[in-house]
């Protein structure tokens, strides 16, 4: 007797259709599946993130390292600082000898000293940031450093989310901070001061506005009375993130009318170079660009390298 085998013959056609469009489902449904997956990650991939939030997600990090010291202000060294007007008064009767060629630096850090203080996005912190002008070239006067300024500061800060004016508010800093150049007599400059820091941005964009409050001394311990009308109540900071170079803006002004209108202006333009190493110029104009210079306008050109930049 013969027996005819299901997928054999007249029926072979049908069971092989059959097969061929379950097989068929099969295979579109696991690539749609692996379509949905891939536009999913691309999605999650391409979601934006500004260069202040790479900065705040970056610092948060690293203050759960208690090997680590955050980066507070920029931190860079110029090698060439060409000072249109030398400010000799700290080198005493050298000063008249000084270099329009000097070295300038900075250094900035800090750490977290109580996380989550008044809620997960509260954390106190302390800071040191050191900024020295040395006459290193100069070697008819022993090289000097011509000015020393020394400022720690304690930070009470909050990350934020709200919109004001079109722009994000990321962050608030509350802070007491303190700035001396460590010398004693008629060279000696410090003031201390309360601020508040309120920390914007817009996509590559952050705006820092931070008023401040000077403490009051008494009048035989004040090194430097009028230092507001050359420093101003307060300074608004700028920058702007593009393709790894960051262009920034530091303003001050005592806003006052006339002669009596004095304040300062900085730019500042890093860009990259090496791993960590970013090139760095920075152009300064006005007054109050050390404790010593306070009521002393000069115009400096800068060159060099930076390690950390305000983004």
């Amino acid at each position: 007797m013969n027996v005819t085998h299901p997928f054999r013959g007249s029926m072979a056609s049908p069971w092989r259709r059959v097969l061929l469009a379950a097989l068929c489902a099969v295979a579109s449904g696991a690539q749609a599946g692996e379509a949905g997956a891939s536009s999913s990650a691309d999605a999650t991939a391409h979601v934006y993130q500004s260069p202040l939030d790479k900065r705040i997600e970056i610092e948060q990090m690293s203050q759960d390292n208690p090997f680590v010291l955050t980066s507070h202000k920029p931190t860079y060294l110029l090698p060439i600082a060409y000072n249109s007007r030398p400010n000799g008064i700290a080198v005493g009767e050298d000063g008249e000898d000084l270099d329009s060629i000097e070295m300038k630096f900075q250094v900035s850090l800090k750490f977290s000293v109580w996380r989550h203080i008044f809620g997960d996005n509260s954390h106190l912190s302390l800071a040191y940031t050191q900024q020295a002008y040395w006459q290193a070239y100069n070697d008819d006067i022993s090289s000097p450093f011509r000015e020393t300024s020394h400022e720690p500061e304690v930070m009470l800060s909050f990350t934020t989310d709200f919109d004001v004016l079109g722009m994000r508010n990321r962050m608030l800093v509350f802070g007491f901070v303190h700035q001396s150049n460590g010398q004693t007599e008629e060279f000696s400059r410090s003031w201390n001061r309360l601020y508040a820091s309120f920390i914007l941005e817009r996509r590559n964009l952050m705006i820092s506005f931070r008023p401040w409050y000077r403490l009051p001394e008494e009048a035989k311990d004040d090194d430097n009375p009028d230092i507001e009308e050359y420093i101003g109540h307060g300074d608004l900071t700028l920058a702007y993130e593009s393709e790894r170079n960051v262009y920034s803006l530091l303003f001050r002004n005592n806003l006052k009318t006339g002669g009596d209108n004095r304040g300062a202006i900085q730019l500042d333009w890093s860009f990259p170079l090496k791993n960590r190493i970013k090139g760095y110029v920075q152009i300064f104009n006005g007054y109050g660009e050390s404790l010593i210079d306070y009521d002393h306008s000069v115009t400096r050109f800068g060159l060099g390298i930076m390690l950390n930049d305000w983004l």
